[in-house]
C-alpha cells in the first residue's frame, strides 16, 4: 500500500513539475550554456537559452536577437534578480518580430539548435557569439512592479505614521 502511495506521489510530482513550464518550452535539452557553445564545438546541440534582449534585428526573411544570457528558473523564465550572466548569444528565427514589441531588456526564452558562432564588436572588443537556430521564441509578459511594505511588529521600526519604540504590535 505504501509503495502505491509513493508511486502516485512521485507521478503527480513529476506531472506538476512539467505543468509549471509553458508548453512550447517543455522538453529535454542539452546542458550547454552559451559560454560553452562559444568556446567549443557543440554544433547541433538542442538547447533552451534565455535572457534579456539587447536588440532585435529584422532581416528580409528572419529576425535575429542579440541576447544577454541569464540562468532560467523552473518555468524556463530568465532569472531577473541575478546579475550573473552566461555571456551573450544570437538567436535567429524565420519571420518578422517587431523590435517595438521585442524591445531591449524584455525577457525571452528560446529553444533550438546551436548553429555555430559569429564574431561581432561590442564597442572595441571582438566578441564570439554562439548562434542559435530558434524553433521557439517565447516573450515573457512584463513583470509588475510590487512595492513591499514591511511592518515591523517587534521592537523598533518604521510605521506609516512614524517610528515606534518598544516591543509588541502597535496599531
Amino acid at each position: 500500500m505504501n509503495i502505491r502511495l509513493a508511486t502516485a506521489a512521485l507521478a503527480s510530482l513529476a506531472l506538476a513539475a512539467c505543468a509549471t513550464q509553458p508548453k512550447p518550452l517543455q522538453g529535454q535539452y542539452d546542458a550547454i550554456t552559451p559560454q560553452d557553445a562559444a568556446a567549443g564545438s557543440h554544433l547541433g546541440a538542442h538547447v533552451r537559452w534565455g535572457g534579456r534582449i539587447i536588440q532585435a534585428e529584422p532581416g528580409p526573411d528572419r529576425t535575429c536577437f542579440e541576447v544577454i544570457s541569464t540562468r532560467l528558473d523552473g518555468s524556463g523564465r530568465p532569472l531577473r534578480s541575478s546579475d550573473e550572466t552566461g555571456g551573450r548569444f544570437i538567436a535567429c528565427r524565420s519571420g518578422f518580430y517587431d523590435p517595438a514589441v521585442f524591445a531591449p531588456d524584455r525577457e525571452v526564452t528560446f529553444t533550438g539548435r546551436v548553429d555555430g558562432t559569429e564574431t561581432r564588436k561590442i564597442e572595441d572588443y571582438d566578441y564570439t557569439f554562439p548562434r542559435l537556430d530558434a524553433d521557439v521564441v517565447y516573450l515573457w509578459p512584463l513583470r509588475d512592479r510590487v512595492d513591499t511594505i514591511y511592518r515591523n511588529g517587534w521592537g523598533y521600526g518604521p510605521r506609516p505614521w512614524g517610528w515606534s519604540v518598544g516591543w509588541g504590535w502597535r496599531w
